[in-house]
């Protein structure tokens, strides 16, 4: 029996048929030596239909952790779904990827150009074409990010405000918290919610660096979303998180007051009361040693990693308002 024609997928040119997997070439421009550039996305599809899952990483190119975790999720074969399809964008950012840069080579920050131009900047070509072949085909995106350099984040979501599909599928992602954050200008996550395509945004870690306890957080949110909507295949097993996921309405950083070597002795994901010692500012001659203490009581989401900092840096960024849940 042949297939109908709104059973095949076309990405990118290419078609893909329920129960087929395909590798397509997400190509845009080449290297600067005419070398071209080969990024892979990854399709699976389920003969029994069902949603379609975009997971994708490296918007961002320093940010390796999330890339891990696509990665995982492909190797360990959780991208093929019981039901429906699913796709994976391990590397966007194929360009800063290569050169652990958070930006494109024109200086650009691809997750400020959405949505693009087909005629504009290289990043603006890239996420005109992200937007234009791909977004179209899906039901549900699951970002992946790190926190900035130096700068390690707790695993956690991110969304705006007052959108229960969303709280829905966080609370069956688990992560540890929920972190509510206004939609910024020109990112992938509000081109996606004026699309009308829900976005689930994963933060955790910081850049250069791949952490295990982030990666198997972002592995097994991605398992139990699938589970949810009964995607999971039954030879993968969806435990559920040890703790009950937190949900923030309002966080704030705290900065500090001197410059100084600077040590953290509290780590993410810590509930604090406010006075608690979070670290220690101190100079390289041994002359003082300054206690950094919370300015309010909430949890730790972020914590500054850099061994020197100076008066007024971010040193912890901790919740002030939680979400009461019934």
């Amino acid at each position: 029996m042949p297939e109908k024609k709104s059973d095949i997928l076309t990405i990118l040119g290419e078609q893909i048929k329920p129960g087929e997997s395909k590798e397509v070439n997400f190509d845009v421009a080449n290297l600067h030596t005419s070398s071209s550039v080969y990024v892979p996305i990854i399709i699976e599809r389920s003969k029994k239909p069902g949603p379609t899952v975009l997971f994708t990483a490296g918007i961002h190119g320093d940010e390796v952790n999330g890339v891990e975790i696509v990665r995982q999720l492909i190797a360990k074969g959780i991208n093929k779904p019981k039901i429906g399809t699913i796709i994976c964008m391990p590397v966007i950012n194929i360009f800063g990827f290569i050169n652990l840069k958070r930006e494109f080579p024109d200086g650009r920050d691809l997750n400020r150009v959405f949505p693009g131009s087909p005629t504009g900047s290289l990043a603006g070509r890239v996420a005109h074409k992200l937007v234009d072949e791909i977004l179209p085909n899906v039901d549900l995106i699951i970002d992946f990010h790190t926190g900035g350099s130096g700068r390690f984040n707790a695993p956690q979501l991110r969304y705006s405000k007052d959108n229960r599909a969303l709280d829905i599928l966080a609370k069956a992602f688990g992560a540890p918290f929920v972190v509510y954050s206004k939609n910024l200008s020109k990112s992938f996550r509000t081109t996606c919610y004026k699309l009308g395509k829900p976005l689930l945004l994963f933060e955790g870690g910081k850049s250069f660096h791949i952490d295990e306890t982030v990666t198997n957080s972002g592995v097994n949110g991605s398992k139990r979303v699938l589970a949810h909507l009964g995607m999971l295949k039954t030879t993968f097993k969806s435990s559920k998180p040890k703790k009950d996921c937190v949900f923030i309405n309002e966080s704030k950083w705290q900065r500090a007051s001197l410059s100084g070597m600077f040590k953290a002795t509290t780590g993410v994901g810590t509930q604090v009361k406010k006075g608690d010692i979070l670290g220690n500012i101190t100079d390289p001659y041994g002359k003082f040693n300054y206690f950094v203490k919370a300015q309010n009581s909430g949890y730790i989401i972020n914590v500054n990693e850099s061994p020197i900092v100076y008066q007024g840096d971010a040193l912890f960024h901790i919740s002030t308002k939680l979400k009461r849940t019934t």
